[in-house]
């Protein structure tokens, strides 16, 4: 089973990136399951058509266990409504559970959608728990997606140490009013990664959400369509993993000047 942990900056496109990477394994014939780390519950949203029972609200009925598209195993951890309890609990119960049950039995790949720029031990678990061997960071160029991607290196550097989890690579988000691939390479290069891929500004994503499913599913001709299949394919092949070595919050920025302030 391929293991795969999707980090990154809340709102920063994880969660379409997770489900079309989903869905062009799905094509590829492999067994995917796709697990929503994120209390707002809408990972799997574009993959099933709707959002679907948590597994923190319903982990005794199991209407929690769904299929979507292609046959895709979506579940959603959940979380407490916002402004009460910890945001991570339904992170912690969802491992335990699908530990427990052996839900991922016969699954090829497995991608999990993390929030990252929380500060909540619950958030860290797929990391501490060692349930992913790779993460990627999804970010954009602007300063503060980069700033959380940094961040996020710090807790893989941490759990490395005593796991197998390592860093895969950085997939950049171009969705962004500041676009500079060449920064993004060099502080990737300076943690010790590189760039695996790149989603482009597409209105047919936009597009494809709005009717509840995948671009790959509604618009599977169009070229956002062919940079995510590459993207997926890249992210599968991947063999180049590390411990990062995050950057100092000054070197962060120092180069980030370099790079926008010409």
């Amino acid at each position: 089973m391929k293991k795969i942990c999707i980090y990154g900056k809340g709102g920063i496109g994880k969660s379409t990136t997770v489900s079309n990477i989903a869905v062009s394994y799905s094509i590829m014939g492999l067994k995917v399951a796709v697990i929503g780390c994120d209390p707002k519950a809408d990972s799997t949203r574009n993959i099933m058509g709707k959002k679907i029972p948590t597994l923190l609200k319903n982990h005794d009925n199991q209407s929690f266990i769904n299929y979507g598209y292609n046959g895709i195993l979506c579940i959603e951890a959940g979380g407490p409504p916002p402004g009460t309890g910890c945001a991570g609990r339904g992170i912690v119960v969802a491992l335990e559970k699908i530990r427990e049950d052996n839900l991922l039995e016969g699954i090829d790949v497995v991608i999990y959608d993390v929030i990252g720029d929380v500060v909540c031990g619950g958030f860290s678990s797929p990391l501490r728990e060692n349930i992913a061997d790779e993460v990627y960071i999804v970010t954009t160029s602007d300063f503060m997606s980069l700033y959380a991607a940094n961040n996020i290196c710090r807790g893989i550097q941490k759990y490395a140490q005593t796991g197998d989890i390592r860093l895969g690579g950085i997939i950049v988000n171009g969705r962004s009013s500041v676009m500079n691939i060449d920064m993004v390479g060099e502080i990737a290069g300076r943690i010790g990664t590189k760039i695996i891929g790149i989603m482009p500004m597409s209105k047919y994503i936009t597009l494809a959400e709005m009717n509840r499913k995948t671009v790959i599913e509604l618009y599977p001709n169009e070229g956002i369509s062919q940079d995510i299949k590459s993207l997926a394919k890249s992210i599968y092949d991947n063999d180049d993993r590390c411990i990062p070595v995050p950057l100092l919050d000054e070197e962060l920025e120092k180069i980030c000047q370099s790079y926008l302030f010409i």
